[in-house]
């Protein structure tokens, strides 16, 4: 034979799309902080890790503060709109987004990686595209 291991895995996998379009929605566009810590209780581990660009997020508090201070600083109707399905296996999910404010232009775009572990997110990546010209 060629020495290649194929493994086959037969555990269930994790609702990628669930878990990053309410991550989306129920974390980074709300603006109720009881409702954001009740949506990232029920999303991430215990102690989840948030990779941006700039900075490494620890801890759901820390996530919750992150994003409430985004939407602070870019008004009251800014939010984040996924772009299609989530896709992922063996653990790894990547959903691509796209924010701005309601009725306006788009003022970012990206894609989100997470790692899921026993359904939660675990480390998540935001990856920012380059702004278009």
């Amino acid at each position: 034979m060629s020495g290649i291991d194929v493994t086959m895995r037969e555990a269930e996998e994790p609702d990628y799309d669930y878990l990053l379009r309410e991550n989306l929605q129920r974390v980074f566009s709300e603006r109720d902080a009881t409702k954001r810590t009740a949506a990232l209780d029920e999303l991430f581990v215990a102690a989840p890790v948030m990779y941006e660009p700039t900075a490494i997020v620890r801890g759901r508090a820390a996530i919750s503060e992150v994003a409430g201070k985004l939407l602070e600083q870019f008004g009251p109707t800014f939010s984040f709109t996924p772009k299609g399905a989530a896709v992922g296996h063996h653990g790894l999910g990547s959903l691509q987004w796209q924010a701005g404010p309601a009725g306006g232009p788009v003022a970012v775009t990206g894609t989100d990686a997470a790692e899921i572990v026993d359904g939660k997110i675990a480390r998540l990546w935001v990856l920012l595209n380059p702004p278009s010209a």
